[in-house]
C-alpha cells in the first residue's frame, strides 16, 4: 500500500532531521558494504555452534525422559544458535569503525536540540495515533 502524499512529506521531513540530528546514525542505518567477520570471531562462532551440537545431542540421548535432558537441550540449542550469528555477523567491527568515525566527526548537534527533536516526534506519533 503506497503513501499518501502527506505520509510521504512526513517521512521525509523525519529523513532530514534524522540527518540533521544524528548523521553517524544516519550513515550507519544508510547501510554500506558487507563486511566479513574476522576469522577469530568465526572460529569463535564454529567452536561454540559445536558445542551446542554435543549439548543437544547428550540433551536428547543421555537424559532424554529427564527435565534436565529438556534443559540441556534447550541451551545447547540457544549455544548453536548464538556460534551461528557469532560466526555470520561482524557487529564488532561495526561498532569499532562507527567509534572511530565519531571521533573523527563530532556532529554540531546538542543535547538540547536532541531532547527537542525527540519530543517533536513523539508529539507527531501521538497525534497520528489519536486520529486513527
Amino acid at each position: 500500500m503506497p503513501l499518501s502524499e502527506h505520509e510521504q512529506r512526513l517521512l521525509e521531513q523525519i529523513e532530514r532531521a534524522l540527518y540533521d540530528e544524528d548523521p553517524k546514525f544516519a550513515s550507519t542505518v544508510r547501510g554500506g558494504k558487507l563486511r566479513r567477520p574476522s576469522r577469530r570471531r568465526r572460529i569463535q562462532g564454529v567452536a561454540l555452534f559445536v558445542i551446542g551440537v554435543v549439548m543437544l545431542v547428550l540433551g536428547v540421548v543421555l537424559f532424554s525422559t529427564s527435565t534436565a535432558g529438556i534443559i540441556v537441550s534447550v541451551v545447547g540449542f540457544l549455544a548453536m544458535f548464538g556460534g551461528a550469528v557469532l560466526a555470520i555477523t561482524s557487529f564488532g567491527a561495526r561498532k569499532k569503525e562507527a567509534a572511530a568515525e565519531g571521533d573523527a566527526a563530532q556532529g554540531a548537534a546538542t543535547e538540547k536540540e536532541r531532547s527537542r527533536f525527540t519530543s517533536r516526534m513523539e508529539e507527531r506519533f501521538r497525534r497520528r495515533f489519536e486520529q486513527e
